[in-house]
């Protein structure tokens, strides 16, 4: 192994060639000029990754949580996190990688950094919803959100191990992937935590029930507060314990199941209700995009709310309407009390669903 500098590995390859510093900085130089608007990204990050002025590297995060902000993050932080990932899903060097994902986003760039790290042979497609369809080689590993999962599905056999993040993994597409031979995983993490500090294997199940928790990293551990929120404590990519908006159920030091954010729970007539949950039961029965919301109501506080991204069409509603009226998992105040038809949901910059922007829209 390599010292855990911010050398690049002498395996480490882009597209299949060789390149050590020097060429690597090349490449990246003419990405910037030449290359494709991904291309482009790619190349800006690593020079600003070679640039040996800087000890840290500017990061903006995708805005689906909150407003996008911009941090600041110590490169050696994220030497830590590529080594830790490798040591958790055991993808140290030679490994064949895919990269699908925008280098604008944490996703991303942490892709390239554990190649580097790690001394990958990293192959670079755009980052589209189909991203394997041109593709006839198979690989150890590769990132991707649930959304290029969702169109890849005929295709995921080319890679032996994936990682899902940027949203939630859908539950109906958990059960589409049972029978698949790829090792599929559900990270957890944000931009902040310099990409995942946890992941759950989605397949294959043990019983039809069955959903496991997170597990932590190495050198991660969890605990949670007094209002159910998640902290990690992982001194080796953060300063200090990060307390999240995320509610969790702390199983062990290492283990949590995560439930949602503190942020969007909905309090009608007392009781606390995870949006997330809600949408969770709904997934079978809506294709469409969709999220659940409280709204104002005179004597419970909030009551729920359905906001499905689908043309204006009575018919539609109606047996949207009966189809959530029949369904028997829902918990007594779960159960949405108006379903609203939108056009169009307003976004993030990566494309995720800005539920605050949205709602703000449709009520003014």
């Amino acid at each position: 192994m390599i010292d855990h500098s911010l050398e690049i590995h002498p395996l480490f390859k882009i597209n299949g060639h060789h390149f050590n510093k020097t060429e690597l900085y090349s490449v990246a130089y003419s990405y910037v000029k030449e290359g494709e608007p991904f291309e482009e990204q790619i190349g800006n990050f690593l020079l600003d990754w070679l640039n040996d002025d800087y000890d840290s590297i500017k990061v903006r995060t995708s805005g689906s949580t909150g407003n996008p902000k911009t941090y600041f993050i110590d490169k050696q932080k994220m030497v830590n996190s590529a080594l830790a990932t490798g040591k958790f899903f055991k993808v140290n060097e030679g490994t064949k990688a895919l990269l699908c994902l925008p280098a604008d986003y944490i996703g991303g760039r942490m892709m390239l950094v554990r190649a580097m790290v790690l001394g990958w042979d990293l192959d670079i497609v755009e980052p589209k919803s189909n991203p394997l369809d041109d593709l006839f080689k198979t690989y150890d590993f590769c990132a991707m959100t649930p959304f290029q999962v969702d169109n890849s599905l005929g295709r995921l056999h080319l890679v032996k191990k994936l990682i899902v993040g940027g949203a939630a993994f859908p539950e109906n597409l958990i059960g589409i992937i049972q029978g698949i031979p790829t090792k599929i995983y559900e990270v957890y993490g944000m931009t902040e935590t310099i990409s995942h500090i946890a992941a759950r294997k989605l397949n294959p199940k043990t019983n039809h029930n069955d959903k496991r928790p997170f597990k932590a990293l190495p050198n991660v551990s969890v605990s949670q507060n007094e209002d159910n929120c998640l902290v990690i404590k992982a001194p080796k990519i953060l300063e200090h314990e990060l307390v999240t908006n995320d509610i969790v159920d702390v199983l062990t030091y290492k283990k949590f199941f995560w439930k949602g954010r503190l942020d969007n729970v909905i309090n009608s007539g007392g009781v606390k209700i995870f949006p997330e949950t809600v949408e969770e039961k709904l997934q079978k029965l809506i294709t469409h995009r969709f999220f659940i919301a409280g709204l104002t109501h005179d004597s419970l506080g909030e009551q729920v709310v359905l906001f499905i991204e689908a043309p204006q069409s009575e018919k539609f509603l109606s047996d949207i309407r009966e189809a959530v009226d029949n369904l028997s998992s829902f918990d007594k105040y779960e159960k949405p009390k108006h379903i609203y038809l939108v056009n169009k949901f307003e976004e993030t910059d990566s494309g995720k669903i800005n539920r605050k922007k949205t709602l703000s829209k449709l009520m003014s």
